[in-house]
C-alpha cells in the first residue's frame, strides 16, 4: 500500500506553537522533506526528532516531487515542512501535493501556524472577506498587472514582504492604490512582535529614520466599493454615447443589453439612451 503525505505546519517564530500531533508525526514518518534542512534541523533537535531529512525547495520542486511520489508509492510515509508556517502556502509544497493526488496518494494537512491568518486576526482590519497575495511577483510586467488588479479589490488584502524590500513595495502600493489604511505586522509570535496600525504613507514616514527589520506582513484595507462605482460612473459619463455602446459591444453584449447597461450607468431611461445614440448618428 502507498504511504501518506503529511503537510506539517511548523512554528513561525515561537517554538511552543507546534502541535503535539505534528511532533508525533515527525517522529513516526519515514522521511521529512524540508524546504531548508539547515533550518529544520534546529527544530528537530529541539524536539529530539531523529527522522531522516531530504531537501525539497523552489529549485528542485518538480524533479524532487517525482522522487518523493515514488517513495510514497513504495509505501513510505513522508512529512513536508516549510521553513516556517504551513506547507503549500507561498512555497513549493503545492507542486508535491498536486502530483501526490494525481498518483492516488492520500494527502493530509496537520493544521498549525500560518503567518497570513495570524496577521489578519490581529490586524484590526475586516476579516470576513480577504485575499492573500503573498509576495508580489519580481517580474515587472506581472507585478504591474497584480497592482492594477488590487486597485479594484474590495476585500482586505494580505501581502508578505522582506524587510529590505518593504519600503519599495509600500511606495509602489501608495502610487497605484492611493493612501490605504494598513496594519504592518512584524516578527509574528516572537519577542519583538508588533502590529502597527497606520497608512501606506505612515509606514514611509515611520521608516525615515531607521531601516525596517524582521519579516513583514501587510494587512491592507480593500478599495471603497462606493468610490469605485462613483469613479466608474464618472468614466462612463465622460464618454460619448457611441463610445459607451461600443465598450459593451466589445465585451460581447448584444445591442439591446448594452443599451440597458448604458441606461443604468448614466441614470437615465433606455428611451433617452436610444435618442442620444440617434443624435450621434447611430441608426442601426
Amino acid at each position: 500500500m502507498a504511504g501518506t503525505l503529511y503537510l506539517c505546519a511548523t512554528p513561525i517564530g515561537n517554538l511552543e506553537d507546534i502541535t503535539y500531533r505534528v511532533v508525533r508525526v515527525l517522529h513516526e514518518v519515514d522521511l521529512i522533506a524540508a524546504e531548508d534542512t539547515r533550518h529544520t534541523i534546529k527544530l528537530l533537535n529541539h524536539f529530539e526528532i531523529k527522522t531522516p531529512m531530504t531537501s525539497y525547495h523552489e529549485f528542485n520542486k518538480y524533479d524532487k516531487a517525482d522522487y518523493l511520489v515514488t517513495k510514497l508509492l513504495e509505501g513510505q510515509h513522508i512529512a513536508v515542512v516549510t521553513d516556517a508556517g504551513t506547507p503549500g502556502i507561498s512555497d513549493p509544497g503545492e507542486v508535491l501535493v498536486q502530483k501526490a493526488h494525481e498518483a492516488g496518494i492520500t494527502v493530509t494537512s496537520l493544521p498549525g501556524a500560518c503567518a497570513c491568518i495570524t496577521a489578519l486576526t490581529m490586524s484590526g482590519r475586516e476579516t470576513r472577506r480577504f485575499c492573500f497575495e503573498a509576495f508580489l511577483p519580481a517580474d515587472k510586467k506581472e507585478r504591474k498587472l497584480i497592482l492594477e488588479e488590487l486597485k479594484e479589490e474590495t476585500r482586505t488584502t494580505i501581502l508578505y514582504e522582506a524587510p529590505h524590500r518593504l519600503l519599495k513595495t509600500v511606495k509602489e502600493l501608495l502610487e497605484v492604490l492611493g493612501d490605504r489604511k494598513v496594519t504592518l505586522c512584524r516578527e509574528l509570535t516572537k519577542k519583538h512582535e508588533t502590529a502597527f496600525l497606520t497608512t501606506l504613507s505612515g509606514i514611509l514616514e515611520f521608516y525615515k529614520e531607521e531601516d525596517p527589520k524582521g519579516e513583514c506582513v501587510l494587512v491592507m484595507e480593500g478599495a471603497n466599493k462606493e468610490e469605485l462605482i462613483k469613479q466608474e460612473q464618472e468614466s462612463f459619463l465622460s464618454m460619448s454615447f457611441t463610445s459607451h455602446l461600443e465598450y459593451y459591444l466589445e465585451l460581447g453584449q448584444d445591442k439591446k443589453s448594452a443599451m440597458k447597461r448604458m441606461a443604468k450607468d448614466r441614470g437615465i431611461s433606455k428611451r433617452e439612451v436610444y435618442q442620444k445614440l440617434l443624435e450621434e448618428g447611430n441608426r442601426e
